[in-house]
């Protein structure tokens, strides 16, 4: 009974380039059943809000444990949007279970620092490295690049935030 599950409280973070190109990390192959489709292990950092954190504090945090970035200034951010988990019959422990999808807020970023910041494969904070390789990639190319039950967020995002790509 999906439709009883609440959704998980998120942000996603495009954090654009000086040349309007966004960071897109590759999820390790074995982090369970989110990779759905060969290929379509990346994604832009994502993570969930603890309970009482502001987003905006939240987009920082996840930023930093995914990726090591900190060198980062606000651009923009979309309202929320929802996205249903596919069918999940793992571990009653997982996000799959517990949740029915994710209500996202997506911020742009402005990286400013240098590319040697970038660093996915530290934990931080106790988190799990989420991420194996990274690379900047064009912003319209990457809701082709992700699992399809995110696709359609990633196609809003790539509309919201279009200007920044220039």
């Amino acid at each position: 009974m999906t439709e009883n599950k609440p959704y998980r409280p998120n942000v996603g973070i495009a954090l654009f380039n000086t040349s309007g190109r966004v960071l897109i990390g590759r999820r390790f192959r074995d982090d369970g059943p989110e990779i759905i489709l060969p290929g379509l292990e990346w994604q832009m950092p994502q993570g969930g809000i603890d309970a009482d954190e502001n987003p905006r504090d939240a987009v920082m945090r996840e930023l930093w444990e995914e990726t090591g970035a900190v060198s980062a200034e606000y651009l923009g951010e979309t309202d929320w949007m929802n996205y249903e988990f596919p069918p999940y019959d793992g571990p009653v422990d997982h996000r799959l279970a517990k949740f029915r999808g994710q209500r996202q807020k997506w911020f742009a970023l402005r990286f400013t620092g240098r590319d040697d910041e970038i660093d996915p494969l530290t934990q931080r904070n106790g988190q799990p490295a989420e991420f194996d390789s990274w690379r900047w990639e064009r912003l319209d190319r990457v809701a082709d690049l992700v699992v399809p039950f995110r696709r359609d967020v990633y196609r809003m995002v790539v509309q919201q935030f279009a200007e920044f790509a220039r």
